[in-house]
């Protein structure tokens, strides 16, 4: 195959390196966009011949819920009656509040796009996707940024890409304090916050940003009225096929027990839910091998078992992994391609024995440009086409491009795909077993 290259002139207009953040210019787009999103949603509910209540809904018994609505410049609480054959919760999750003197101190990531300035010194509480994905941001426009982290980076993935997340942030300037919590917040005369580690130290900021979780909104809807059980630790429900305890209460999305807590996700499960109420549909939805993407500095996608998880739920269990420079990165001289490259692994099942192309996939991780599609894409081809991933045909190497697809067949749709993945990234990719 001949190869072929694209010369790319990047110009750099005068002034911009000079450029400075507007906060409050971003602030208002963020702030804009969710209303956009707001009203696309009540416009699609409108012509689907939805009734769209701005109100407040508590339990009233097993048939009946009580709204408040709240109208007019004063806001007059106004409380209605409803019924209905079924219902569906769907309220979402809320961030959950620090458990140490002053909580009340510190903002949540649903605060942070809301706030009139650019936040300054910050501490970011938490070591899940929010908290590294708001630390990294910051970091990059310019704050001085510091991660508390109890324990350990993105609880549930794969350690060894999580690791490789943090050291990519410290490179960046993030600062990452571990084994700690915080004690105890305290407002100083200057208007900044005093934050007292765990383990007596202390340090000063200007905004303190707590994300160490979402709790289930469900406490406030008086689910003792109609019998259905919650988790009294998060407010969540054990469903099957979504449905509660309760035949004719429903639940989707962030409310559900050990399901995974996607926007997309959610969407999915409602519209299967749906049409097997209404529809004559019968398929359910499935919440395993969910491709999930982590918008760090250095991004991360993943779908499938992580290396420690399969490890544990296999017998046999065999890593091919690589490490490269995609081609945007390779523009950049300012990014240390060779200390933090882009990273591939696969987990599989080796217990079969044998052709390693018949050994099932179990899991796959991506640090790199464009995460999300990229694992998107992989998500896709299993879980669409062949219900069991398989390890066929996995390297297709070609010396004009690096990233191969995890792909099982050149059918048009699959060869569109390989095109798409081998455009993200140029070197010929080489995986090595790991044992």
């Amino acid at each position: 195959m001949s190869s072929s290259f694209v010369l790319f002139v990047l110009v750099v207009p005068a002034g911009v390196a000079d450029a400075k953040h507007d906060w409050p210019a971003m602030v208002a787009d963020v702030q804009r966009y969710i209303k956009s999103l707001n009203f696309a949603y009540r416009v699609a509910l409108r012509d689907a011949n939805v009734k769209y209540i701005n109100g407040l809904g508590k339990f009233a018994g097993p048939h009946e819920m009580t709204v408040t609505e709240f109208k007019g410049k004063d806001k007059v609480p106004k409380e209605t009656t409803i019924t209905a054959a079924r219902f569906l919760v769907a309220t979402g999750g809320r961030p959950t509040a620090l458990g140490c003197e002053g909580s009340e101190l510190a903002i949540s990531s649903d605060d942070l796009f809301s706030l009139p300035q650019a936040p300054g010194k910050t501490l970011c509480v938490g070591a899940g996707y929010v908290a590294l994905e708001c630390a990294g941001f910051l970091t990059a426009l310019g704050c001085d940024t510091t991660v508390l982290c109890r324990s350990m980076l993105l609880r549930g993935f794969d350690r060894e890409c999580c690791d490789k997340i943090g050291a990519y942030m410290e490179h960046g300037g993030t600062k990452i304090l571990r084994g700690l919590t915080p004690s105890s917040l305290a407002k100083q005369a200057n208007g900044q916050i005093l934050v007292t580690y765990s383990d007596g130290s202390s340090d000063t900021f200007d905004t303190v940003i707590a994300a160490v979780g979402r709790t289930a909104d469900t406490k406030g809807i008086n689910l003792e009225a109609c019998g259905v059980e919650a988790s009294p630790r998060n407010g969540k429900f054990e469903t099957k096929l979504e449905q509660t305890n309760v035949p004719h209460v429903y639940a989707i999305g962030d409310v559900l027990q050990d399901k995974p807590e996607l926007t997309p996700v959610a969407i999915q499960a409602g519209a299967l839910l749906a049409q097997r109420l209404f529809g004559g549909g019968n398929e359910a939805m499935e919440y395993e091998k969910v491709a999930t993407a982590v918008f760090t500095p250095l991004e991360y996608g993943a779908v499938g078992l992580s290396e420690e998880a399969a490890a544990e739920a296999y017998s046999s269990t065999e890593v091919f992994h690589s490490s490269f420079a995609p081609l945007e990165w390779s523009l950049s001289h300012e990014r240390d391609v060779e200390k933090f490259p882009a990273f591939v692994k696969v987990i599989c099942d080796s217990s079969l024995g044998g052709n390693k192309d018949l050994w099932p996939v179990l899991g796959m991780h991506y640090l790199g440009p464009n995460a999300g599609e990229v694992i998107q894409v992989h998500e896709i081809e299993g879980k669409t086409v062949h219900k069991l991933l398989v390890f066929s045909s996995f390297l297709r190497a070609c010396t004009d491009f690096e990233f191969t697809i995890f792909g099982f067949s050149f059918k048009p749709f699959f060869f569109f795909v390989s095109i798409l993945t081998f455009l993200l990234c140029t070197e010929p990719l080489c995986l090595s077993p790991v044992y």
